[in-house]
């Protein structure tokens, strides 16, 4: 494999072409809902995530617009082309304001399984403790796989949910790591 070099993202390292070679693309077979007793449970749901190049500069020039505003974001680079990157929001908030949410986490298809998401999220998480967090806060992607990878990496369901995020995206499971 080729040499993975990881860097704080910044305007002079990242630009709205920095994701034009990234490849989000995910087929979904299944994900995870709560059913009448309020315990989740796997359903069928069928559909594939595939970002064309004017989602890819969407999320290019929405990492630069937060990173604007004092959220931080890193990125795994091959050969100087982005292959991963995670956005931390630098707002906090919860009952003692413990968190701070995790805005963006990827790592383009060719990518995965090769440990980049988890230096990703062990750097994101370092970063967020520095400034004073005691939990990352996920909206986390429903499906089989993406619920697989952050229990892996150790997340677990939000003790505290956030109403207003969870209203976003009403079939995302609402997912912390404590720092």
């Amino acid at each position: 494999m080729k040499k993975i070099t990881y860097l704080l993202l910044t305007e002079k390292n990242f630009n709205e072409d920095s994701l034009d070679d990234f490849l989000r693309y995910q087929e979904v077979k299944e994900c995870w809902r709560k059913n009448s007793n309020n315990e989740y449970v796997l359903v069928t749901n069928e559909y594939v995530e595939d970002w064309d190049l004017n989602k890819r500069r969407e999320i290019a020039r929405e990492i630069l617009h937060k990173i604007s505003e004092k959220a931080f974001a890193y990125g795994a680079f091959c050969e100087e082309k982005v292959v991963g990157f995670i956005l931390v929001s630098n707002e906090f908030f919860g009952s003692s304001n413990q968190y701070v949410e995790l805005l963006l986490y990827q790592v383009s298809e060719p990518y995965r399984n090769r440990g980049i998401g988890k230096e990703l999220f062990k750097l994101a998480c370092k970063k967020a403790k520095e400034i004073g967090a005691k939990k990352l806060y996920i909206l986390a992607h429903s499906s089989k796989e993406s619920q697989a990878a952050y229990r892996r990496l150790g997340c677990i369901e939000a003790t505290e949910i956030n109403r207003v995020l969870a209203e976003k995206e009403p079939y995302d499971i609402q997912m912390e790591y404590v720092l």
